[in-house]
């Protein structure tokens, strides 16, 4: 099988010819990865020469109902493969294809009507996804409570013995009275200070976040974090040994989420969750987050990804995971101090006047320390991330106003169950002003008179277009295409999978300019390759250090803008060099706890000649669609010692398949989408 050539930008003309050499396979990393950076700027390479493009292609059946017009029936169902799912499996092209790629859509459209039972049973190896936020504090203690567990088990430990030494010490009393009656010696046990000391507080030490360090997006992530750093193949402490550790809680969260992106049948859902985790982002590494995170991503972003935007905003408003790390948990009217310390005042002066008792001396220094003040980061986020845009239209004064509207927005004992809890003393009660409205439905619904407000806002609806037309599209995504789904997120009242059926069946999104336009994320590149080889997955933590290791530590975005989704976000010398590396380790089988079948995916085995398992795998991995440099380049390492190996006792040479398919996996066409 031929490789299909496509036409080169100039910039490719610039490579140098890479010689047979020992140093030939690191010099064609290096080129992959100057290929890659250099071309992010450009468009994808057409798939046909530049003379057919106005000749249609013949209809196909299976692409009935559908605005394609510029791709072929494969492309078309490699295009939604790798937008709407995480990037095809051995078989799914046909099994697309076979079904009808409207009807496909049609599914993914309404996960629910989809059997995802095989994936749950991979799941159950996961216990903490299924606990409330309580039973999460409560068995993966942080090392201070769980000393403080252990002190309290042993202080009832030493009131047994102690009541048990007692007793003998009664007995022996007993006793000793006998033999002193008799002349005999008396043996009084001494008992150790140290066994009798008590801790007098049980109050929880205060919660504090990690500090930054590394990449600004990614800061907060310690050197030792599960999640990416050192050997993707060693087995971490906080999962080793059903470790009680809160690191598990996490670790077993960013498993299920590459699990659930691998084999989910369910693939928009996982794209959807994946992208609305970006929009409301929370940050792991921040103080008991890690421990409301489970709840968040499964009772807060799955329930409502395809849903009403408005209900999402508010389920991500009364999260405690959103209310802690934005601080808005906190926020209260800094007069709210004052108005409990003078009810307290009248209540007690009114209780001391009835019992002739004199007035107390005030305390102003208690007083103080009970002072809290409002902030405003959540109301900055939830107008500039959340919903309106940075360029929405509204003032600090506005910020300031949100701001107040969310005060009383709270967690209730936020180390034991952390629900969310509207605490009306520390709202503000006097009358807000936001974009020129007035807010004033007193008490919790100030702030549902906010939400209601900002998502029905004209700036709102261009702006969540704006993403979804990003994150599907392309980078920089059609402003018609923009228009035509800000109006149905208007017409339909925010409905997420109305404005996904606007721009799925739209011309713009099966244009030749959108094919294979994005570059993949570090996440989408792990999975995509996963599912491409159709490897099987036995321990996917492996795969979640390498997601960390090439740029992307789930859940450790530090800032609240979440992951980017624009190219210039992953294009760099080491993270595109990591990229080719996990590769090669996946298609090599070097990787714990996943097994790949190249040989029999590629159909060869390692007597093939090279050039026919090249061949075939630019056709399984790459549709064929491989442009000439890369053609030249990787047929250039074919007689590479890696490539073809052989030993003292056998002068042939073998073919080493997992090589092969991990360059071609390396490839520029495979890091895009």
């Amino acid at each position: 099988m031929r490789l299909q050539a496509r036409p080169a930008s100039s910039f490719f003309q610039r490579f140098p010819a890479i010689s047979a050499t020992p140093r030939s396979f690191l010099a064609a990393i290096l080129a992959f990865t100057c290929v890659l950076s250099l071309s992010v700027d450009l468009p994808a390479n057409t798939a046909n020469p530049a003379a057919a493009k106005d000749k249609k292609p013949k209809a196909d059946p299976s692409l009935k109902g559908l605005p394609i017009t510029e791709l072929s029936a494969d492309e078309a169902i490699l295009h939604a493969l790798n937008r709407l799912a995480y990037g095809p499996r051995p078989g799914d092209v046909e099994r697309v294809r076979q079904l009808g790629l409207a009807k496909w859509i049609e599914q993914q459209l309404n996960p629910n009507s989809i059997d995802d039972r095989a994936v749950e049973a991979r799941l159950q190896d996961y216990p903490t996804l299924r606990m409330s936020t309580a039973k999460l504090i409560d068995e993966y203690p942080q090392p201070k409570q769980a000393e403080k567990q252990a002190e309290k088990q042993a202080r009832a430990q030493q009131g047994q013995h102690r009541s048990e030494a007692a007793s003998e010490t009664v007995t022996r009393d007993m006793q000793g009275a006998q033999g002193q009656a008799a002349g005999g010696d008396v043996q009084v046990p001494q008992q150790n200070a140290a066994n009798a000391k008590q801790e007098m507080s049980d109050t929880p030490a205060p919660m504090k976040q990690e500090q930054p360090e590394g990449n600004p997006v990614t800061k907060g992530v310690g050197k030792r974090d599960v999640h990416g750093g050192g050997d993707p193949n060693s087995v971490p402490r906080a999962i080793a040994d059903d470790s009680k550790r809160p690191q598990r809680v996490v670790a077993e969260l960013s498993m299920t989420k590459l699990t659930r992106a691998i084999y989910s049948e369910r693939q928009l859902q996982q794209v959807m969750d994946d992208f609305w985790f970006n929009h409301f982002n929370v940050f792991a590494g921040k103080g008991e987050d890690r421990y409301y995170l489970t709840s968040y991503e499964r009772d807060v972003i799955q329930p409502h990804a395809l849903g009403k935007f408005k209900d999402l905003v508010t389920s991500t408003a009364k999260s405690p995971a959103m209310l802690f790390y934005l601080d808005n948990f906190l926020s209260a009217d800094p007069r709210a101090a004052q108005r409990q310390a003078a009810e307290r005042a009248a209540r007690q002066q009114w209780r001391r006047g009835r019992l002739g008792m004199p007035r107390p001396p005030a305390n102003p220094q208690q007083a103080k320390k009970n002072e809290r003040g409002l902030n405003e980061n959540y109301g900055r986020e939830l107008m500039e991330l959340h919903t309106l845009g940075v360029d929405g239209g509204y003032t600090q004064k506005d910020v300031t106003e949100v701001a107040r509207c969310f005060t009383g927005w709270t967690i209730d004992k936020p180390r034991q169950y952390a629900d969310f809890k509207f605490d009306d003393r520390l709202h503000d009660p006097d009358p807000k002003s936001v974009l020129g409205k007035k807010i004033h439905a007193g008490g919790m619904k100030d702030g549902e008179q906010v939400i209601d407000l900002l998502v029905h806002h004209p700036s709102t609806a261009k702006f969540i277009s704006t993403k979804l037309a990003r994150r599907f599209v392309s980078d920089n995504p059609p402003p018609t295409l923009v228009s035509r789904m800000a109006e149905t997120f208007h017409s339909s009242d925010g409905d997420i999978k109305a404005v996904l059926h606007t721009m799925i069946w739209s011309p713009e999104f099966w244009s030749r300019e959108s094919y294979r336009a994005k570059i993949k994320t570090p996440f989408e590149l792990v999975v995509s390759a996963v599912r491409a080889l159709g490897t099987d997955v036995d321990t996917p933590m492996p795969l979640v250090q390498w997601v960390g290791r090439i740029g992307e530590p789930l859940y450790q975005c530090q800032p609240p803008t979440g992951y980017s989704d624009k190219a210039e976000a992953w294009v760099n010398t080491g993270a595109l060099l990591n990229r080719l590396n996990y590769s090669l380790a996946l298609a090599g089988n070097k990787m714990r706890g996943a097994r790949t079948d190249v040989a029999s995916l590629l159909g060869v085995n390692a007597s093939a000649e090279p050039k026919t398992a090249l061949d075939r795998a630019v056709q399984v991995f790459l549709g064929g669609q491989a442009g000439p440099t890369t053609v030249e380049t990787l047929e250039k390492q074919l007689d590479n010692p890696q490539v073809l190996q052989a030993t003292l006792d056998d002068s042939r040479k073998h073919l080493d398949l997992g090589v092969v398919a991990g360059l071609v996996l390396g490839a520029p066409e495979f890091q895009r989408r």
